[in-house]
């Protein structure tokens, strides 16, 4: 039993025979791949992958009820997080359906499972209940699987969900413990040619699916009374349905199996053969009604329900003028409308005005920090929800760019990232209001000073190095458009109070799609000393790798609890130089910050060394996707021992006046390197004074 779940059966020279992964019955696990050819099978139902890209629904391998998917997707899988995607060739998330409760972070164990209803559902388990949650599910509406009520059986709804009954009361359920095992006639229409009727059913449909709608013999454009008379005129027909959506479509149904629906909202009659006159199913005895014996007393129950109505509403409107006209929270007009928009759909941005952002955050007194994109103040809204405002600096786009850029960050909601509530956009103000972090950044439990202050153990310090990673890959891989977030660092990776990581700033950047590849020149770096891939100054392509290199720098300072660009007075080296030099050596323990301790798990920390090393590949190519970092930092994928850094000797430098130059040039050589390095330990400090001009002096 592997510890992905996969149980496996090798023989004597380890040789697999048969793995429960490639054989899967009616479940998918987390990260188990489902390809083409395979299947899933739950009685009459079949789930499979298809050459076109497509999954389907199958009822006994011939009606196709669902098919959805995407061209060029070779593979299905299921994420810790609750995501069931499409992968192509090249393990690129290319379709995605989140489970409603893919953020909750107390679901670790997730599974997939081909019901026998014929529905595909994920489920979590929950710990604190001991039991399965149902997630997101392929059918939304169950009485749209086909065949899950039985040969004529018919699916409706009640108070608490969809159940099976018979269309008339011409038949008798086969089961009737078992409603979906269907409805037979109480007498054969062959016994009763002469003597057969059609019994109409309102709103209700008999599906018809491939290959059942292609045969020509049962699609007609007819009338409402032609549908159901040539149907009781043809021997072969057992039922027929007419479309009122526009169409004329008259549908016959000629087959062995029929399978109906019925509920309001379909705009179609249905009308199902008997024998006899046909009896409809009783409908349910109808209200009893108030019969007035006079005017008089009409009227004095009218005053008596009316007069009280219009006493409560006078007594409202009262208190409101008392105690809540002054209070923003309960003012009429837009403001309202933005509160009521916050509380009670908070999956959409808020539109604040200027004035709304003053009052919360005491006209911007309370600062709490800054970035390379502006500042940030502690504010509290009306509702006394804590927010982070960032007042954008530099911010030169139009008001409907602007817009865009907030609608495109604000539809990206994952476990790991910071939640944009709302924005301002008036004049000149630029600016945007998150959730709070009451921790603050990761920069400040890091290379904090104090002896006892902002300590972080190492399972805290892994468990955000592994939350950090999955922000990222989803903004890499599993967004509609590939988001390189191009400033990584610890003071953008913010912790909330059980110090989960959430990384902010997202979107802010230049938005990249994932299959494009575009020259950012020189004169466009962004990002903060130390994290700088070689490639921006290489004026090379920038892509997701850019924020591969950045996070190992990050990781390695995880680690250390020091900066990665400090300098070692003991040969002038950068630390994260030094420190693959101390890895190489077997010196594990110089590298790890001191404030940890010596409880630790040694094995654990050495791997995420590892990992940093292969992220800061000088080569993009080199490095892993941050998708891969995941599974390298859960232990679910193996890895080799990091390549040996460039000699530094190597890297020759020149002059002040030809220093940058000099370095873009062995940046861009043809000879493959091998070795990590940072980008800081190998230009000068003139060089250095480049990127942070360019950068915005950060």
């Amino acid at each position: 039993m592997r510890d992905g779940g996969d149980f496996v059966l090798q023989n004597g020279s380890s040789v697999i025979i048969w793995d429960t992964f490639a054989n899967p019955t009616d479940s998918l696990v987390i990260n188990q791949n489902f390809t083409v050819g395979q299947s899933l099978q739950s009685g009459p139902y079949t789930f499979t992958m298809q050459t076109s890209g497509n999954f389907t629904l199958k009822w006994k391998n011939n009606i196709t009820y669902l098919n959805e998917g995407t061209p060029l997707a070779t593979t299905a899988s299921l994420t810790s997080q609750g995501i069931f995607k499409l992968s192509n060739s090249s393990a690129d998330s290319i379709w995605v359906a989140r489970s409603s409760d893919y953020t909750d972070n107390s679901i670790t164990v997730r599974r997939i499972k081909l019901e026998p209803n014929g529905n595909l559902r994920s489920y979590g388990w929950v710990t604190s209940s001991g039991t399965w949650q149902p997630g997101w599910s392929a059918v939304e509406d169950q009485c749209k699987v086909y065949g899950w009520c039985g040969n004529f059986g018919v699916c409706v709804y009640n108070d608490t969900g969809p159940y099976c009954e018979c269309p008339s009361a011409d038949f008798d359920q086969i089961d009737p413990t078992d409603a979906s095992q269907g409805c037979k006639r109480q007498q054969d229409i062959t016994q009763c040619s002469n003597n057969q009727s059609m019994v109409q059913l309102d709103h209700t449909e008999f599906f018809s699916y491939p290959p059942e709608s292609e045969s020509n013999s049962e699609i007609y454009y007819l009338g409402i009374p032609d549908c159901w008379q040539n149907c009781l005129k043809n021997p072969s027909c057992t039922a027929s349905t007419i479309m009122a959506d526009g169409t004329g479509t008259c549908r016959m149904k000629t087959s062995n199996f029929t399978s109906a629906y019925q509920t309001v909202s379909i705009p179609s009659t249905s009308y199902v053969k008997v024998c006899g006159q046909g009896r409809p199913l009783t409908p349910p005895p109808p209200l009893t009604k108030f019969v007035n014996k006079s005017k008089v007393s009409a009227i004095g129950i009218a005053l008596a329900v009316i007069a009280p109505v219009i006493g409560l509403i006078i007594i409202q409107i009262c208190l409101w003028w008392i105690f809540c006209r002054h209070n923003p929270r309960f003012r009429l007009g837009e403001s309202a409308a933005h509160y009521t928009l916050l509380e009670y759909a908070s999956g959409a941005p808020v539109q604040f005005s200027y004035k709304d952002l003053q009052r919360c955050t005491k006209n911007f007194t309370e600062k709490v920090g800054s970035g390379g994109f502006g500042t940030v103040y502690k504010g509290e809204l009306s509702n006394k929800a804590m927010v982070a405002v960032k007042q954008l600096e530099g911010i030169e786009q139009g008001e409907k760019q602007f817009r865009m850029e907030v609608a495109t960050i604000s539809s990206t909601h994952h476990l790991n990232l910071v939640r944009l509530i709302g924005f301002c956009s008036e004049g000149r103000h630029r600016l945007l209001v998150y959730e709070f972090m009451k921790n603050s950044s990761l920069d400040t439990f890091l290379f904090t000073t104090s002896e006892h202050d902002k300590r972080l153990d190492w399972d805290t310090r892994y468990n955000i190095a592994i939350g950090t990673a999955k922000g990222i890959a989803y903004l890499h891989e599993e967004c509609r458009d590939c988001i390189v977030h191009c400033d990584i660092k610890p003071e953008n990776i913010l912790l909330d109070e059980n110090f989960n990581a959430k990384v902010s700033d997202f979107g802010l950047s230049k938005l990249i799609h994932a299959r494009g590849h575009q020259n950012l020149p020189l004169t466009s770096v962004r990002g903060t000393r130390g994290y700088l891939a070689p490639e921006w100054l290489a004026n090379l392509p920038i892509t997701s790798n850019s924020d591969v290199y950045s996070y190992g720098m990050v990781l390695l300072e995880i680690v250390s609890g020091r900066r990665n660009f400090d300098i070692l007075t003991s040969g002038r080296k950068r630390f994260s130089i030094w420190a693959y030099e101390e890895y190489e050596r077997g010196n594990i323990m110089n590298i790890i910050d001191e404030k940890l301790g010596t409880n630790l798990n040694i094995d654990q920390i050495q791997r995420v060394i590892e990992i940093s090393f292969w992220c800061i590949q000088e080569q993009p190519s080199q490095r892993p996707s941050m998708g891969k970092v995941v599974q390298m930092l859960e232990g679910v994928l193996p890895m080799e021992k990091p390549p040996a850094p460039k000699p530094l000797e190597s890297l020759q430098t020149s002059s002040s006046s030809g220093t940058s130059q000099s370095a873009i040039s062995i940046l861009t050589s043809s000879v493959p390197p091998k070795a990590p390095f940072s980008i800081n330990s190998v230009l000068p400090a003139n060089s250095i004074y480049v990127a942070e001009t360019l950068s915005g002096g950060r």
